[in-house]
Protein backbone atom coordinates (compact mmCIF):
# COMPACT_ATOMS: atom_id res chain seq x y z
CA UNK A 1 0.00 0.00 0.00
CA UNK A 2 1.26 3.69 -1.27
CA UNK A 3 2.06 6.05 1.67
CA UNK A 4 -0.74 8.52 2.64
CA UNK A 5 -0.21 11.63 2.36
CA UNK A 6 -1.44 14.49 5.05
CA UNK A 7 -2.60 16.36 2.22
CA UNK A 8 -4.96 13.15 1.68
CA UNK A 9 -5.95 13.61 5.12
CA UNK A 10 -7.34 16.94 4.95
CA UNK A 11 -8.82 16.06 2.42
CA UNK A 12 -10.81 13.41 3.95
CA UNK A 13 -11.55 16.10 6.58
CA UNK A 14 -12.57 19.15 4.54
CA UNK A 15 -15.54 19.63 6.49
CA UNK A 16 -14.52 19.64 9.58
CA UNK A 17 -11.27 21.79 8.93
CA UNK A 18 -13.45 24.44 7.53
CA UNK A 19 -15.52 25.08 9.94
CA UNK A 20 -12.78 25.13 12.36
CA UNK A 21 -10.77 27.88 9.93
CA UNK A 22 -14.39 29.44 9.84
CA UNK A 23 -14.27 29.89 13.77
CA UNK A 24 -10.22 30.85 14.20
CA UNK A 25 -9.77 32.81 11.39
CA UNK A 26 -12.87 34.44 10.13
CA UNK A 27 -14.66 34.95 13.27
CA UNK A 28 -11.45 35.10 15.64
CA UNK A 29 -12.91 33.33 18.29
CA UNK A 30 -10.55 31.93 21.10
CA UNK A 31 -8.66 28.85 19.29
CA UNK A 32 -8.70 26.73 23.06
CA UNK A 33 -12.64 26.86 22.93
CA UNK A 34 -13.19 26.59 19.51
CA UNK A 35 -10.74 23.07 19.90
CA UNK A 36 -13.43 22.14 22.52
CA UNK A 37 -16.61 23.42 20.67
CA UNK A 38 -15.26 21.19 17.75
CA UNK A 39 -14.44 18.32 19.56
CA UNK A 40 -17.49 18.45 21.23
CA UNK A 41 -19.64 18.62 17.39
CA UNK A 42 -17.37 15.94 16.14
CA UNK A 43 -18.33 13.74 19.47
CA UNK A 44 -22.21 14.60 18.61
CA UNK A 45 -21.92 13.22 15.46
CA UNK A 46 -20.57 10.24 16.31
CA UNK A 47 -22.88 9.24 18.63
CA UNK A 48 -27.03 9.68 17.71
CA UNK A 49 -26.64 13.17 15.49
CA UNK A 50 -25.22 12.03 12.28
CA UNK A 51 -24.15 14.31 9.74
CA UNK A 52 -23.94 17.30 11.86
CA UNK A 53 -21.02 19.14 11.03
CA UNK A 54 -22.09 18.65 7.10
CA UNK A 55 -25.32 20.65 7.96
CA UNK A 56 -23.15 23.04 9.54
CA UNK A 57 -20.50 23.64 7.20
CA UNK A 58 -23.25 25.16 4.79
CA UNK A 59 -25.00 28.35 7.45
CA UNK A 60 -23.34 31.34 7.60
CA UNK A 61 -20.56 32.63 9.65
CA UNK A 62 -22.55 34.50 12.56
CA UNK A 63 -24.89 31.68 12.24
CA UNK A 64 -21.20 29.50 12.89
CA UNK A 65 -20.67 31.82 15.65
CA UNK A 66 -24.22 31.42 17.43
CA UNK A 67 -23.99 27.59 17.05
CA UNK A 68 -20.25 27.71 18.78
CA UNK A 69 -21.71 29.89 21.59
CA UNK A 70 -24.55 27.72 22.23
CA UNK A 71 -21.90 24.57 21.94
CA UNK A 72 -19.58 26.79 24.71
CA UNK A 73 -22.49 27.47 27.17
CA UNK A 74 -23.18 23.57 27.13
CA UNK A 75 -19.74 22.87 27.69
CA UNK A 76 -19.44 25.17 31.09
CA UNK A 77 -22.76 22.87 32.33
CA UNK A 78 -19.89 20.25 32.27
CA UNK A 79 -18.53 22.21 35.27
CA UNK A 80 -21.67 22.38 37.35
CA UNK A 81 -23.34 20.20 40.18
CA UNK A 82 -26.21 18.83 39.98
CA UNK A 83 -28.31 21.42 42.40
CA UNK A 84 -26.71 24.29 40.14
CA UNK A 85 -28.96 23.27 37.33
CA UNK A 86 -32.10 24.88 37.23
CA UNK A 87 -35.21 23.19 34.73
CA UNK A 88 -36.00 26.54 33.76
CA UNK A 89 -32.19 26.38 31.67
CA UNK A 90 -33.80 24.85 28.88
CA UNK A 91 -31.82 23.18 25.85
CA UNK A 92 -29.64 24.03 22.72
CA UNK A 93 -32.02 25.35 20.86
CA UNK A 94 -30.32 25.71 17.49
CA UNK A 95 -28.88 22.98 17.55
CA UNK A 96 -32.31 21.05 18.37
CA UNK A 97 -33.53 22.82 15.09
CA UNK A 98 -30.73 21.79 13.00
CA UNK A 99 -31.04 18.80 14.02
CA UNK A 100 -34.20 18.00 14.14
CA UNK A 101 -33.67 16.39 17.54
CA UNK A 102 -33.94 17.74 21.21
CA UNK A 103 -30.69 18.26 23.19
CA UNK A 104 -31.06 19.72 26.68
CA UNK A 105 -28.81 21.20 28.38
CA UNK A 106 -29.32 18.88 31.10
CA UNK A 107 -27.87 16.14 28.90
CA UNK A 108 -24.57 17.93 30.21
CA UNK A 109 -24.90 16.67 33.42
CA UNK A 110 -26.32 13.60 32.20
CA UNK A 111 -23.77 12.40 30.24
CA UNK A 112 -21.18 14.55 32.22
CA UNK A 113 -18.26 11.88 32.13
CA UNK A 114 -19.42 10.25 29.01
CA UNK A 115 -18.76 13.32 26.94
CA UNK A 116 -15.69 14.63 28.72
CA UNK A 117 -14.22 11.58 28.19
CA UNK A 118 -15.49 11.37 24.64
CA UNK A 119 -14.05 14.90 23.65
CA UNK A 120 -11.22 14.39 25.29
CA UNK A 121 -10.73 11.68 22.95
CA UNK A 122 -11.69 13.42 20.23
CA UNK A 123 -9.05 16.23 20.83
CA UNK A 124 -5.95 14.27 21.26
CA UNK A 125 -6.60 11.37 18.18
CA UNK A 126 -8.74 13.47 15.64
CA UNK A 127 -7.89 17.68 16.58
CA UNK A 128 -4.76 17.01 17.00
CA UNK A 129 -3.80 15.36 13.85
CA UNK A 130 -6.18 17.58 11.25
CA UNK A 131 -5.76 21.14 12.50
CA UNK A 132 -1.71 21.09 12.62
CA UNK A 133 -1.23 23.55 9.65
CA UNK A 134 -4.00 26.01 11.17
CA UNK A 135 -3.26 26.27 14.90
CA UNK A 136 0.37 26.37 14.05
CA UNK A 137 -0.66 29.22 11.14
CA UNK A 138 -2.64 31.19 13.89
CA UNK A 139 -0.29 31.16 16.46
CA UNK A 140 2.77 32.05 14.58
CA UNK A 141 5.01 29.78 14.70
CA UNK A 142 8.01 30.36 12.74
CA UNK A 143 8.24 26.93 11.03
CA UNK A 144 5.30 27.62 9.66
CA UNK A 145 4.80 30.00 5.95
CA UNK A 146 2.16 32.57 6.14
CA UNK A 147 1.81 32.21 2.05
CA UNK A 148 -0.77 28.52 2.93
CA UNK A 149 -1.05 25.91 5.48
CA UNK A 150 1.61 23.19 5.23
CA UNK A 151 2.11 20.41 7.47
CA UNK A 152 5.95 21.65 8.65
CA UNK A 153 8.03 17.96 8.37
CA UNK A 154 9.52 19.56 11.54
CA UNK A 155 8.42 21.94 14.51
CA UNK A 156 8.89 22.56 17.85
CA UNK A 157 6.04 21.58 20.64
CA UNK A 158 2.97 23.72 19.67
CA UNK A 159 1.15 24.30 23.00
CA UNK A 160 -2.06 26.40 22.61
CA UNK A 161 -3.08 28.62 25.02
CA UNK A 162 -6.03 27.99 27.94
CA UNK A 163 -4.31 23.96 27.68
CA UNK A 164 -3.74 22.30 30.42
CA UNK A 165 -7.54 22.24 31.18
CA UNK A 166 -8.81 21.18 34.04
CA UNK A 167 -11.25 18.52 33.00
CA UNK A 168 -10.21 18.39 29.51
CA UNK A 169 -6.37 17.90 30.12
CA UNK A 170 -3.73 18.63 27.74
CA UNK A 171 -3.50 19.47 24.41
CA UNK A 172 0.27 19.63 22.53
CA UNK A 173 0.93 18.68 19.03
CA UNK A 174 4.27 17.75 19.24
CA UNK A 175 7.14 17.65 16.45
CA UNK A 176 6.20 14.52 14.34
CA UNK A 177 6.79 13.54 11.14
CA UNK A 178 4.57 12.40 8.48
CA UNK A 179 5.73 8.72 9.37
CA UNK A 180 5.33 9.21 13.35
CA UNK A 181 2.02 10.57 12.54
CA UNK A 182 1.13 6.58 11.67
CA UNK A 183 -1.02 7.88 8.53
CA UNK A 184 -1.79 4.22 8.04
CA UNK A 185 -3.71 4.04 11.33
CA UNK A 186 -7.45 3.35 10.61
CA UNK A 187 -8.86 5.10 13.56
CA UNK A 188 -7.64 8.88 11.79
CA UNK A 189 -9.84 7.73 8.40
CA UNK A 190 -13.31 6.71 9.85
CA UNK A 191 -15.82 7.83 12.11
CA UNK A 192 -14.74 5.54 15.37
CA UNK A 193 -16.43 5.01 18.62
CA UNK A 194 -14.80 7.88 21.03
CA UNK A 195 -14.85 5.31 23.96
CA UNK A 196 -12.95 2.63 22.10
CA UNK A 197 -9.95 4.12 23.69
CA UNK A 198 -11.02 4.95 27.22
CA UNK A 199 -8.61 4.00 29.76
CA UNK A 200 -9.02 2.24 33.05
CA UNK A 201 -8.16 5.71 34.78
CA UNK A 202 -11.15 7.28 33.21
CA UNK A 203 -13.20 4.38 34.63
CA UNK A 204 -11.77 4.09 37.96
CA UNK A 205 -13.92 5.13 40.69
CA UNK A 206 -12.52 6.11 44.44
CA UNK A 207 -14.77 4.83 47.27
CA UNK A 208 -14.21 5.82 50.98
CA UNK A 209 -15.91 4.11 53.71
CA UNK A 210 -16.67 5.75 57.34
CA UNK A 211 -14.18 4.68 60.60
CA UNK A 212 -15.48 2.04 62.87
CA UNK A 213 -17.89 0.79 60.30
CA UNK A 214 -15.94 -2.05 58.58
CA UNK A 215 -16.72 -2.91 54.58
CA UNK A 216 -15.67 -5.94 52.73
CA UNK A 217 -15.01 -6.34 49.00
CA UNK A 218 -17.77 -8.61 48.76
CA UNK A 219 -20.71 -5.94 50.04
CA UNK A 220 -19.15 -3.31 48.19
CA UNK A 221 -18.87 -5.62 44.96
CA UNK A 222 -22.59 -6.89 45.86
CA UNK A 223 -23.93 -3.12 46.51
CA UNK A 224 -22.65 -2.12 42.95
CA UNK A 225 -23.51 -5.44 40.52
CA UNK A 226 -26.87 -5.11 42.03
CA UNK A 227 -27.89 -1.53 41.40
CA UNK A 228 -25.56 -1.64 37.89
CA UNK A 229 -25.57 -5.10 36.96
CA UNK A 230 -22.52 -6.69 35.64
CA UNK A 231 -20.34 -3.22 35.72
CA UNK A 232 -17.09 -3.65 37.69
CA UNK A 233 -14.06 -4.63 36.02
CA UNK A 234 -11.86 -4.84 38.80
CA UNK A 235 -11.77 -4.33 42.43
CA UNK A 236 -9.25 -3.27 44.40
CA UNK A 237 -9.41 -2.83 48.39
CA UNK A 238 -7.11 -0.46 49.79
CA UNK A 239 -4.34 -0.78 52.18
CA UNK A 240 -4.94 1.94 54.79
CA UNK A 241 -5.74 0.18 57.37
CA UNK A 242 -6.87 1.31 60.90
CA UNK A 243 -7.38 -1.34 63.49
CA UNK A 244 -7.97 -3.89 60.63
CA UNK A 245 -10.40 -1.87 58.66
CA UNK A 246 -9.99 -0.80 55.11
CA UNK A 247 -10.67 2.69 54.29
CA UNK A 248 -10.82 3.23 50.76
CA UNK A 249 -11.15 1.16 47.46
CA UNK A 250 -10.43 1.68 43.85
CA UNK A 251 -13.62 0.24 41.08
CA UNK A 252 -12.68 -0.16 37.77
CA UNK A 253 -16.01 0.22 35.72
CA UNK A 254 -16.88 -1.42 32.34
CA UNK A 255 -17.51 1.52 30.93
CA UNK A 256 -17.87 5.05 31.15
CA UNK A 257 -21.51 5.26 30.83
CA UNK A 258 -22.28 3.17 34.57
CA UNK A 259 -19.80 6.22 35.79
CA UNK A 260 -22.63 8.94 35.02
CA UNK A 261 -25.38 6.33 36.16
CA UNK A 262 -23.53 6.10 39.74
CA UNK A 263 -22.61 9.76 40.15
CA UNK A 264 -25.80 11.40 38.38
CA UNK A 265 -24.64 14.58 37.69
CA UNK A 266 -22.48 15.23 40.99
CA UNK A 267 -18.90 14.84 41.67
CA UNK A 268 -19.75 12.70 44.45
CA UNK A 269 -22.15 9.69 45.38
CA UNK A 270 -23.21 8.41 48.74
CA UNK A 271 -24.47 4.74 49.11
CA UNK A 272 -25.58 3.20 52.08
CA UNK A 273 -25.20 -0.52 52.71
CA UNK A 274 -26.03 -2.08 55.58
CA UNK A 275 -26.20 1.15 57.96
CA UNK A 276 -22.59 2.05 56.50
CA UNK A 277 -21.83 4.30 54.27
CA UNK A 278 -19.70 4.21 51.01
CA UNK A 279 -18.44 7.44 48.95
CA UNK A 280 -17.64 7.28 45.31
CA UNK A 281 -16.20 10.00 43.15
CA UNK A 282 -13.84 9.61 39.49
CA UNK A 283 -10.50 10.20 38.94
CA UNK A 284 -11.50 13.37 36.54
CA UNK A 285 -14.17 14.97 39.45
CA UNK A 286 -11.19 14.82 42.04
CA UNK A 287 -9.11 16.60 39.56
CA UNK A 288 -11.30 19.10 38.43
CA UNK A 289 -12.07 19.51 41.97
CA UNK A 290 -8.30 19.84 42.82
CA UNK A 291 -8.16 22.69 40.03
CA UNK A 292 -10.55 24.57 41.03
CA UNK A 293 -9.62 24.52 44.66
Amino acid sequence: MSPISVEELYIFHRIDREVFFRLVIRLARNPAESLLVIAFWLWLESTKYPKFMSKLVGLSDPLINAFASEAVTGLRYLEMENDEIQERDGGLSLTTILMQKEISLHFFRQKRFTIIVGIKYVLNNICARIFTDILQYLLGSANTSTSKFSYPSHCRPLVVPGFPHPLFGTFTIPPKNFEELDLLDPRIWVKMNPYDCVTDDDKTMFLTFSRGFPVTKDEVWHLFTRMYGDCIKFLSMGDGNIKDQVLFATMVLNNIEIVDQILKGKHVAKFRLNGKHIWARNLIAQEFIDARA
